[in-house]
């Protein structure tokens, strides 16, 4: 009888198994939003390119961990971007392949005690690294940020205040790559143990020391949702809408209405009569109102987005054009050479245009408000803006009715929290068709959710913060700036090292016989 070999591992076992571990972190975002899960999540993941048997094989399984992460964090999207969806996530996928490589070196098999010790630091710090590179806004922006899954946890969203969510990401996978070599490593578990205890010790203390914003007068804040208007003439019906919900705030001594994304779909110098209608609402309401007009402009070509304010007298004459647009949705990058999207999606037709800078407004009752529009929230730098630049409450328009049986809304409403945590200031996210929801300094909620099911004005008691500022509007994203010396030190100390390093010596010339030919191996 013949005697047969070991069985031959299948060749899609690994990549199969890397495309599972990338997806596994999104289900500690909502939803499920299992917030816990994002602190063992990338374990499978981290073993899996730990143990790759070469460098090819180590950023192979990073480049599909990171483009299932990237198509199951953005799955809804593919409905409006059909095949793109996967061309893009398979592009920002790419940025997780010197991290398998990264993982491998410090963490493999074959690793001495002190890399896996070092691991601890430059693992997380390479993960932060390609957070940054995907923040970029012509990528695509920080959506998916992996600190942004403990939107829910008090604990962290307190030390989003000192470093903000580049502070909770780098937490999160420096626990993580402890857990892995725990498991993998049993020469490297007192450094494992002792990084954990490090970690946990640092984060209380910064816990502790961080001082948590101090609540001071309240303001009356009404976010009206008009919900999904649909059809023919979608624009006047909607506006229609919002009229007769803020109509009913009459009487409830409320100092700011806010309307959500693209609100208004018409220029106000071009319709004086909705300028007109708009003024009589804010006097109805002792108010000013906030409302969202996406359209063509009257007096500069092109399309924008742009939140006014609106008075008693009308349009006050503060605006702000919204400056980071949503790729493909709002324009196409390099439209010459993508813009067959248009054709196999709901790309943008025509590329909307951007703003120059942002800007603080002054409302009547002397609030001073920084608004941002829809997926600007994700943008860590531009809330933080705003809070240095002097506003007390931020605001969020946003319209997410294209995906409004997805996980979309909630995300996008969770980004909320962390802004606020991050400046110690409320924040407002109002939207067309839901989730919107409201914000204290502290990032903790306040008053209800309004669901994507909702048709409604609801009312919130908004707590300003008095006095202060965070560490994070402060210093801004030093997490960041730390991951990248970490990084640096680290490629010093390897490049340095190889330096070091003898020469292998040179083969030794061939003996030669008696009579002076070359002596053959083996005789």
């Amino acid at each position: 009888m013949r005697k047969l070999g070991p069985r031959t591992a299948s060749p899609w076992r690994r990549p199969a198994a890397a495309l599972l571990a990338g997806a596994l972190p999104v289900l500690a975002f909502p939803a499920p939003g299992l917030w816990w899960w994002a602190w063992v999540a990338l374990v499978p993941w981290l073993l899996l390119a730990a143990s790759a048997p070469d460098g090819r094989a180590a950023a192979r399984e990073g480049w599909l961990g990171g483009f299932a992460f990237m198509l199951a964090m953005h799955h809804w999207l593919v409905p409006s971007l059909h095949v793109f969806t996967f061309v893009i996530a398979a592009l920002l996928g790419a940025l997780w392949a010197p991290w398998g490589l990264l993982v491998r070196r410090l963490l493999g098999t074959s690793a001495t005690p002190g890399r896996v010790a070092a691991g601890l630091v430059v693992v997380p710090s390479g993960w932060l690294a390609v957070e940054l590179v995907r923040s970029w806004q012509g990528l695509g922006g920080p959506w998916g940020m992996l600190g942004a899954s403990q939107w829910e946890a008090a604990p962290a969203l307190r030390l989003a205040s000192v470093g903000g969510v580049w502070l909770l990401s780098s937490l999160v996978v420096a626990v993580n790559t402890a857990v892995a070599v725990l498991i993998a490593h049993r020469r490297a578990r007192v450094a494992a143990l002792t990084g954990l205890v490090a970690t946990g010790a640092a984060t209380a203390s910064a816990w502790a020391w961080s001082p948590g914003p101090q609540s001071g007068a309240r303001v009356s804040v009404a976010v009206v949702q008009p919900g999904v208007v649909a059809g023919p003439d979608s624009a006047e019906r909607r506006f229609d809408r919002q009229e007769r919900l803020t109509r009913d705030l009459a009487g409830r001594d409320v100092d700011l209405v806010v309307w959500g994304e693209s609100s208004v779909g018409h220029d106000l110098a071009d319709r004086p009569d909705l300028a007109r209608r708009l003024a009589a609402l804010s006097r109805e309401t002792g108010a000013d109102l906030l409302v969202n007009v996406d359209a063509r402009r009257s007096d500069r070509p092109g399309i924008y987005k742009s939140s006014l304010l609106v008075g008693p007298g009308g349009p006050t004459g503060d605006r702000y054009d919204k400056m980071r647009l949503v790729p493909f949705g709002e324009y196409v990058p390099a439209r010459s050479l993508l813009g067959w999207a248009t054709s196999v999606g709901k790309a943008a037709d025509e590329d909307r245009r951007r703003g120059t800078g942002q800007v603080v407004m002054d409302t009547g009752d002397g609030l001073r408000i920084g608004p941002l529009v829809c997926f600007e929230s994700a943008f860590p730098d531009m809330s933080r803006r705003l809070a240095r630049d002097g506003a007390a409450l931020l605001l969020a328009q946003s319209s997410t009715s294209t995906f409004q049986d997805t996980s979309a809304p909630a995300q996008h409403a969770s980004l909320a929290a962390l802004r606020a945590a991050e400046t110690g200031r409320p924040m407002v996210h109002a939207t067309l068709t839901g989730i919107s929801a409201v914000y204290d300094g502290r990032g903790e909620r306040v008053g209800p959710w309004l669901g994507t099911g909702a048709s409604a004005a609801e009312v919130y008691e908004v707590p300003l913060t008095r006095g202060g500022t965070t560490v994070y509007v402060r210093y801004g994203a030093w997490p960041v700036g730390g991951a990248l010396l970490a990084l640096a030190g680290w490629g010093a100390a390897e490049g340095a090292a190889r330096f070091r390093r003898p020469a292998p010596a040179p083969p030794a010339p061939p003996a030669r016989t008696a009579h002076g030919s070359p002596a053959r191996p083996g005789r």
